[in-house]
């Protein structure tokens, strides 16, 4: 860990310590934070007040949307939808959002598998993440463009998650086609903590968070530390540490008004031992078991930093940022092709990233209609001063596939203008322009070079207020994602150094969707969309060869629907469903399937708050079958995930009990079909490879607040 690490999470955790002393004796009580968490308490659709408890329970999915809401198709999660949910993984809190899953194909520190929409997003190609604004997806990633690693997320900080799918949004740019999420952090907290988290197959994590009144600002600070072997035969050694710092203060800027500062750093590092997806025959036959491994020496170290400052009006933002990462990543999907040095490769990222984010809304009337306009606008650059690949045996380099230096900037502009023609009746209409200027110089002289080249993409949305409780909406337009820059200019495979065809700099989708919602009262809510979506191609980088791999055009369709219901105070039920239908556009219709699409995605959940303390939820998973290959000769089954979890509030102290994978079930997280080799096999051997699911696991839960 180096020196700056140490620095940042000691600093924070002190911090934090130190919030608990005398000398801060005059924060808020639990209770009164909670009331200024979410929306204010006199606000009769947002927090219910319990006849059991003299406390605020506020469900983010009670929150009207209705005459706000541009689709059916976007939301708001948070507060106590977040903070009783059982989460294993950061990654999880993504599941908030109908119809999304996130899985692991390899465990320890590597971004998790998405799905939505019918799409595998595998690392967050099509998916953009934020934290309290700032970016998260890395473009020319050397594993996947867009990666979306989200393990540097704590949880208990998230406040709530703001989340849209579809590409009707003009906001929305690079890596949105299917959906993006906004983590939005607490200025806050509800209650300060010291957290220990174990479970019974030897993984913990130590937490520890405050904010508190410094000056005329906020100052939250918050540390953790996750460790242990885990339940898989391979010993995992995490070893994972993530700190957090946010101030925030009112602002008088005398004729630009009042404004709020946001001053932010993260810290985040992870090393691990991965067991990555293991091949079905060596489980049958007993070679190894289904927690077991091929390769122990997969796995990787994982570093980021992030420091951002901020100001907010009422009708304007401004945001900087500056992120530092850097990732070792190995993994042997193959294991024995090569039965001399093993198929091991790492990949190898050095970035340094800053980026500019502002916009500004106004009101106005337009010919005698009442208007609002929004313009934005964003200037991204990253420096990777190595995006590698190299063939590896037992992590000890062998030879170079590719290293290179990737310099790329984006840099956008987009509004929309929203026009209420009626109370009831409104028109927005968006357009955004992105332009990427890229460079490369590596290894390989023939895959050096530049590329630049501008997209623009309209966007167009109708809402009709049918009644004062139904609304419906349709919406179209264009998106997008960029590829790796390195396939960009590639013309030469640098394994064989056979000519290839480079990728396009912008792989353009195009689709809308139809929707409704309906809210017949505060306690009551639900979304239904029936969506469309068309890529011209799918042409990607795949980082793990070093080459880019066409597709065909695809194409998508399907619906989702989404309820909410909190029938009296103390008790929220929560569920969802989405199908999709995922095809190649040009292939013949008996090998148009595309690869690990899931065709159907169902969540539900309740929330028990009876007061006195106690609090429950239980949550039930199900994510369906996929085609593994074009002709849907293999396919993966479905799998069902029950969690639950309870709770009980002792005043200074809580205990809580989880148990993941309530039914212990022995389904797949994710599964493939390619060739691999084993050690004792002539010739490689198409099978299922898959990474189980965990299993049943105890998880004890023991809080200090102050």
């Amino acid at each position: 860990m180096t020196t700056w690490t140490r620095t940042l999470m000691g600093g924070a955790t002190m911090l934090a310590l130190l919030s608990a002393s005398p000398a801060f004796a005059q924060n808020s009580s639990p209770a009164s934070q909670t009331e200024q968490a979410g929306p204010s308490a006199d606000d009769p659709q947002a927090p219910q007040k319990s006849d059991k408890a003299d406390t605020v329970v506020i469900f983010g999915r009670a929150e009207e949307q209705i005459g706000t809401a541009t689709s059916a198709s976007e939301g708001v999660v948070g507060y106590k939808d977040l903070s009783t949910r059982p989460i294993s993984r950061a990654a999880e809190l993504v599941e908030v959002i109908p119809g999304m899953i996130a899985t692991e194909h390899s465990s320890g520190g590597k971004a998790n598998q998405y799905f939505l929409r019918g799409f595998n997003l595998d690392h967050g190609t099509d998916f953009g993440g934020f934290i309290d604004g700032v970016p998260i997806n890395q473009r020319s990633h050397p594993h996947m463009s867009g990666y979306l690693d989200l393990n540097l997320l704590m949880a208990d900080l998230v406040e709530r998650v703001e989340f849209k799918k579809g590409i009707q949004y003009a906001e929305n740019g690079d890596y949105t086609a299917a959906g993006s999420a906004s983590f939005v952090l607490y200025d806050k907290l509800p209650e300060n903590y010291a957290q220990l988290r174990i479970d019974a197959e030897g993984e913990y994590r130590l937490s520890a968070a405050g904010s508190w009144d410094v000056g005329e600002g906020t100052l939250l600070a918050a540390a953790s530390h996750e460790g242990g072997d885990g339940s898989f035969d391979l010993p995992a050694k995490l070893d994972k540490s993530t700190a957090y710092l946010k101030y925030t203060q009112p602002l008088s800027l005398g004729s630009m008004g009042e404004a709020k500062l946001r001053l932010g750093l993260i810290g985040y590092s992870n090393d691990w031992i991965a067991t990555d997806q293991i091949p079905k025959r060596a489980v049958d036959d007993g070679t190894i078991s289904r927690f077991g491994f091929i390769d122990p020496t997969n796995g990787g170290r994982s570093r980021r930093y992030i420091a951002s400052a901020g100001l907010d009006w009422d009708d304007a933002s401004l945001l900087a940022y500056y992120q530092r990462s850097e990732l070792n990543l190995f993994h042997n999907f193959t294991y024995f092709i090569d039965p001399v040095l093993g198929d091991q490769v790492e990949q190898v990222e050095r970035r340094n990233a800053a980026g500019v984010r502002g916009k500004i809304e106004r009101e106005f009337d337009l010919f005698g209609v009442r208007t609002e306009g929004r313009i934005g606008a964003d200037a991204h650059m990253d420096w990777l001063e190595e995006a590698g690949l190299y063939r590896t045996t037992a992590r000890v380099r062998t030879s170079a596939i590719a290293t290179d230096k990737v310099d790329v900037l984006q840099a956008d502009v987009w509004g929309d203008i929203t026009l209420h023609w009626t109370d009831r009746f409104r028109t927005t209409f968006g357009l955004r322009a992105d332009y990427i200027d890229g460079e490369v110089d590596g290894l390989v002289a023939a895959n050096a070079g530049s590329k630049s080249g501008t997209q623009y993409s309209p966007k167009i949305n109708i809402a009709y207020q049918i009644s004062d409780d139904l609304e419906v909406y349709a919406g179209a337009g264009i998106g997008f994602h960029s590829n790796n820059i390195v396939g960009v200019v590639q013309t030469q495979d640098p394994v064989t150094g056979d000519p290839v065809d480079p990728a396009t700099l912008f792989a353009e989708s195009r689709g809308g969707e139809v929707g409704l919602r309906w809210e017949p009262n505060s306690t009551f809510n639900l979304s239904a969309a029936i969506f469309a979506l068309e890529f011209d191609s799918e042409l990607i980088y795949v980082g793990d060869a070093g080459i880019s791999e066409p597709s065909d055009p695809t194409r998508r369709y399907g619906f989702e629907v989404a309820a909410f219901w909190n029938p009296v105070d103390w008790l929220a039920f929560d569920a969802s469903y989405a199908s999709s239908n995922s095809r190649f556009q040009d292939a013949p219709s008996n090998f148009d399937r595309i690869p690990n699409t899931v065709e159907g995605v169902a969540a539900a959940g309740v929330t028990w708050l009876p007061g006195d303390g106690w609090e429950g939820s239980l949550r039930v998973r199900y994510l369906g079958p996929a085609p593994l290959l074009e002709d849907n000769s293999v396919r993966a089954p479905s799998t069902t995930l029950v969690n639950a979890g309870i709770s009980k509030d002792l005043g200074n102290f809580e205990i809580g009990l989880e148990i993941m994978n309530l039914l212990d079930a022995k389904d797949y997280d994710m599964v493939y079909f390619y060739e691999s080799q084993l050690a004792s096999e002539a010739a490689p051997v198409e099978d299922i490879h898959y990474h189980p699911v965990h299993p049943q696991t105890f998880v004890l839960t023991l809080k200090a607040k102050y």
